[in-house]
C-alpha cells in the first residue's frame, strides 16, 4: 500500500518526534515472524515504554537525519522493525530478550548516545540492569557502611550489658 505525500510527512514527523525524545534505537530484521509473535513483542515493548514500528526505510532515514541515530542510516535496508526508547536500555532489552526465544528476529544494529552499536553492542546494552535496579544497588552500597556500624555498635552495647549484668551478680553472691 502506497502512502501519499501528506501521509509520508506525518510518518516522518512522528518518527522524528520519537527520535528526539529517545535515547536508544534498535534495528532488527523480522522476516518470518508470525503475527502472533509480533503482537506479543509489541505488547511487551509497549509495557516497557518502547515504541516499536515497522517503517519504510527511506522514511526512517529521513526521520533520523540530523539526529544522533543518523549513524545507523546505512543499516536501514530490508524488512526492519525500529525500536525507540527513552530509557537507555529498554529497547535493547526488549528486542534482545525476544530474539533469545525467537530465532527469526535478527538484531541488525542500534544507536545510543550518537554512537552506532553492532549486534554485540546491543546485547551488551541489554545486559545492563534497569535504572530502578541500579538505583537500588546504589542505595544498598550507601546503606552498607551505616548498617555495619549499627551492627557493631549493637554488639558492643549487648556485650557491655552482659558485663554489667555479671558485675551486678558477683557482689550479690559474695
Amino acid at each position: 500500500m502506497s502512502l501519499n505525500r501528506s501521509e509520508k510527512e506525518a510518518v516522518i514527523n512522528e518518527v522524528t518526534s520519537l527520535a528526539a525524545k529517545a535515547q536508544t534505537l534498535v534495528i532488527a530484521e523480522y522476516r518470518g515472524i508470525t503475527v502472533a509473535d509480533m503482537t506479543k513483542l509489541r505488547a511487551d515493548a509497549r509495557s516497557k515504554g518502547v515504541s516499536l514500528s515497522v517503517l519504510k526505510n527511506t522514511l526512517a532515514r529521513r526521520a533520523v537525519a540530523g539526529s544522533g541515530f543518523d549513524v545507523v542510516a546505512d543499516q536501514m535496508t530490508g524488512p526492519l522493525i525500529y525500536g525507540f526508547s527513552e530509557d537507555a536500555v529498554a529497547a535493547a532489552k526488549v528486542v534482545a530478550d525476544f530474539a533469545k526465544t525467537n530465532d527469526k528476529l535478527v538484531i541488525r544494529a542500534g544507536a545510543f548516545g550518537g554512537k552506532a552499536l553492532d549486534v554485540n553492542g546491543v546485547k551488551q546494552l541489554a545486559n545492563i540492569p534497569s535504572k530502578e535496579v541500579l538505583l537500588a544497588q546504589i542505595c544498598g552500597l550507601l546503606m552498607s557502611p551505616i548498617s555495619r556500624t549499627a551492627v557493631v555498635l549493637g554488639a558492643l552495647v549487648a556485650k557491655k550489658g552482659e558485663g554489667a549484668a555479671e558485675q551486678a551478680a558477683e557482689p550479690a553472691a559474695a
